[in-house]
C-alpha cells in the first residue's frame, strides 16, 4: 500500500460510511426509521434561512473553540480544560458588562471592553492548567478536569448568588442586558451577528497561517513530536507548550465572549453549551489540520441544530447528533490506525 491522497481519501470516506452504517443499526434497534431521522436533521439544519443562521450562531463558538484546540494540540497537549475556559471568559465578559452598563459610555466601547475582558478570563484559566501541568507535573488531562468543576461551580456560584435575578435565583440565569449591548444582528435575522462570524474566521486563517507559516508554529510542532528532541535542539518547551495554553485560552475566552454578548445577552448554568468537548471531536476528526477546521465545524453545528427537530417530529431523542459525531471520530481514528499500520507492513516487506 502506497501512502498517497487517494488512499487516506479512501480510508476517510469508508470511516464516514462505517459511522452511518453504526448509527443506522442503533435507530434500527431503537425502531425508528433511520431515513426519516437523517432527513430531519437535514430539514432542521438548512430547512429555511432562520435554521441556518440558527447553524451558524452555533459554528462561530464551535470554530472558536476549535481553533485554540488546534494550537495545544499542537504541542501535543490534550486541554481537556478548554470547557472551563470558555465558561470563566463568559464570566468576565458579564462582569465587565455589568460593571459598565449604567456608565454611561458608548455600547459599542462596552462590548470591546467586554470581549477583552473574556479574552483575559480564558486566558488565565488557561494559564492555570498550564502551570499545573508545567511545574505541578499535573497530567492536562486530569488539571482540566478538575478546573471545569471549578469554573462550573463558580458560574453556578455568581448566578444563584451576587448576580441572582432580583428577589429570585433563576436557572434561566443572570437578567439579561439592555438590547443596546447585545451585538449587532444581521438583517433579516432574530439572532446571527456578522461581527462574530468575522471574528471566528480571522481566528481560524490566523490559526492556519501561525501553524503552517510561521517559526515559531514550526517550533511548536518540533515540541509536540519530541519534546527531548527539541529541547536538546535549543527550543525552550515549557515556554512553548505554556504559550499555546495561552493561545487556546484567549479564542475559548473569545467563545464565551460571544456566547454572553452575542447569543444569550446573560450569563447562564451551561453557558459554554460543551462547544468546547465538541471541539475537541472536530480537532480530532480533522486530524489536527487548521484548513478542515471551518467546514468540519459547520457539519457539526449543522448535526447539532438539525437534530432538534428529532424530539418534535419522530419522538427521538436529539442526542442522535452526538452518537453519529463519535462514531464519526471513532473510525476516523480507527481508520488512520489501520493505514499507518498497513504502510508499516508494506515498508517492512519492501
Amino acid at each position: 500500500m502506497r501512502d498517497t491522497r487517494s488512499s487516506r481519501i479512501l480510508f476517510q470516506i469508508g470511516a464516514i460510511l462505517f459511522a452511518l452504517i453504526i448509527t443506522t443499526l442503533v435507530l434500527f434497534l431503537a425502531g425508528a426509521q433511520p431515513f426519516a431521522a437523517y432527513k430531519y436533521i437535514v430539514l432542521g439544519a438548512v430547512g429555511s434561512w432562520d435554521v441556518v443562521t440558527n447553524v451558524l450562531v452555533s459554528w462561530v463558538p464551535l470554530l472558536l473553540a476549535t481553533s485554540g484546540l488546534l494550537v495545544t494540540f499542537t504541542v501535543g497537549l490534550w486541554n481537556i480544560g478548554i470547557e472551563g475556559q470558555i465558561t470563566l471568559g463568559a464570566i468576565f465578559t458579564t462582569w465587565a458588562m455589568r460593571l459598565l452598563q449604567n456608565s454611561g459610555w458608548n455600547p459599542s466601547l462596552i462590548l470591546v471592553i467586554a470581549m477583552l475582558a473574556g479574552i483575559l478570563g480564558g486566558l488565565l484559566w488557561a494559564l492555570l492548567a498550564g502551570a499545573l501541568k508545567t511545574f505541578g507535573g499535573v497530567n492536562e488531562i486530569f488539571g482540566g478536569l478538575g478546573l471545569n468543576f471549578v469554573a462550573t461551580a463558580l458560574n453556578i456560584w455568581l448566578i444563584f448568588g451576587p448576580w441572582k435575578r432580583p428577589g429570585v435565583a433563576s436557572m434561566s440565569g443572570t437578567l439579561p442586558f439592555d438590547r443596546s449591548l447585545w451585538m449587532p444582528i444581521a438583517v433579516g435575522s432574530s439572532r446571527l451577528t456578522p461581527a462574530t462570524l468575522v471574528i471566528a474566521i480571522v481566528g481560524i486563517i490566523a490559526v492556519y497561517a501561525m501553524i503552517e507559516g510561521t517559526y515559531f508554529g514550526l517550533k511548536l510542532k518540533a515540541v509536540g513530536r519530541n519534546p527531548k528532541s527539541a529541547y536538546i535542539m535549543g527550543i525552550p518547551t515549557w515556554q512553548h507548550m505554556m504559550a499555546s495554553f495561552a493561545i487556546c485560552g484567549v479564542f475559548a475566552g473569545l467563545a464565551g465572549a460571544v456566547q454572553v454578548t452575542a447569543v444569550y445577552h446573560r450569563l447562564i448554568p451551561s453557558i459554554s453549551s460543551g462547544y468546547g468537548y465538541l471541539g475537541l471531536m472536530v480537532a480530532m476528526l480533522v486530524g489536527y489540520k487548521a484548513s478542515l477546521a471551518a467546514p468540519v465545524a459547520l457539519f457539526f453545528a449543522a448535526l447539532n441544530v438539525g437534530s432538534i427537530q428529532l424530539p418534535i417530529i419522530l419522538k427521538l431523542d436529539s442526542s442522535l447528533a452526538g452518537v453519529l459525531q463519535g462514531t464519526l471520530v471513532l473510525f476516523v481514528i480507527l481508520g488512520h490506525g489501520v493505514r499507518a499500520k498497513l504502510l508499516k507492513k508494506t515498508k517492512v516487506s519492501s
